[in-house]
């Protein structure tokens, strides 16, 4: 056999090893999709049985030179290859939350108010709705302040079944006229998916609270709707957790998402929980969603929700969101951590002096 020969032959298995390639490329496509059937059927990715029947089928179609054992080991390699890209599929594929899929900052525009990508908003309001006087006072002193959105909880998920669980409906009507007289924006927790068309006459600005951020069905019905939704941070949940949950309501077509950290639970107790700030750099780095940080579940404290507040914008946050009362002594929900309207208004000042925050006056 010639030099020439054997560099033909070469050549053919180059030509060979491309297509080779191709092919198995893919068989690990098609292997891809029918594990992501797979999964969303919840049925086990590997399936010994199949696999013993392909290489039963293709030992018996094997006419050498490649004896019946390496045919075998070859394809049970290629196999096994096509079982890991299943398995990492979901890990290797890009969030729509995340800054891979989407590298500018998303801004919810509401009105004339926008989150995220620019001047830092301030959220501010009662824990919960409780009478028109009440609420109608907290609007007033919003106004005064430049605070352009009221926050409300009309539907209270409480740690005890005996505790005020809200107005309900009758409460985000009179969020809705207090914040109408006054040029607001209204937020409120809504918990049912049910309650979730009607809410929507009366807030701007949908919250799913820690307590239900792996409400998966309320997660996909907020992602239905295309309504703002601010999404908060569970109780214990990991950064990744988080992510995945927000990606419930974008992946379903509503991209007017706000995340906003609110504390994490540990074993301090010298407040109501635990503020991660680290939580608001990581999500700005990883998301392109808002970020925002509220400082009174994660602090719990009165004394120190200014310095936090500051700390973080200085980390980036797109909004601080803070609780305030007429009379906190006699609020049915929170009453220690509601600063009064005095105290509200000398909170905006102080953070407004840091220069990290300037209130919208209108």
């Amino acid at each position: 056999m010639s030099h020439m020969q054997i560099e033909q032959l070469r050549g053919r298995l180059d030509e060979l090893n491309s297509q080779l390639l191709e092919l198995l490329s893919e068989r690990a496509e098609i292997g891809q999709q029918i594990g992501e059937w797979k999964r969303n059927a919840g049925l086990p990715l590997h399936d010994p049985v199949r696999e013993k029947e392909m290489l039963d089928r293709l030992a018996a179609q094997n006419s050498g030179p490649l004896d019946e054992a390496t045919v075998r080991r070859l394809f049970g390699d290629i196999f096994k290859a096509t079982l890991q890209v299943q398995i990492e599929a979901p890990a290797k594929r890009k969030l729509l939350v995340s800054r891979a899929s989407h590298r500018e900052d998303t801004v919810v525009q509401i009105g004339d108010t926008a989150i995220g990508g620019g001047e830092p908003v301030l959220v501010a309001g009662p824990c919960s709705v409780e009478s028109r006087e009440q609420v109608r006072e907290v609007a007033a002193a919003l106004k005064r302040a430049g605070v352009p959105v009221i926050r409300g909880g009309a539907f209270k998920p409480r740690t005890s079944p005996y505790d005020f669980q809200g107005l309900g409906f009758e409460g985000l009507k009179l969020l809705k006229e207090a914040a109408d007289e006054f040029g607001l924006l209204t937020i409120s927790e809504i918990v049912t998916p049910a309650h979730l068309e009607e809410a929507a006459q009366y807030v701007d600005i949908i919250q799913i609270g820690a307590r239900n951020m792996q409400n998966f069905e309320l997660l996909k019905a907020a992602g239905d709707m295309r309504k703002p939704v601010l999404l908060k941070r569970g109780l214990a949940a990991t950064m990744d957790e988080f992510l995945h949950a927000a990606e419930y309501i974008v992946s379903r077509g509503n991209s007017q998402v706000m995340l906003i950290e609110r504390g994490i639970r540990t074993y301090e107790k010298w407040t109501r929980n635990t503020l991660d700030i680290s939580a608001v750099p990581l999500l700005k780095r990883e998301s392109h969603l808002p970020v925002l940080v509220d400082v009174s579940h994660s602090t719990g404290r009165k004394d120190i929700m200014a310095p936090c507040a500051k700390a973080a914008l200085a980390a980036g946050a797109d909004g601080i969101m803070v609780e305030t009362h007429p009379n906190p002594a006699a609020a049915l929900s929170d009453a220690d951590q509601q600063l009064d309207l005095g105290e509200f208004a000398e909170f905006v000042r102080d953070v407004q002096s840091s220069g990290l925050y300037r209130a919208i006056k209108s």
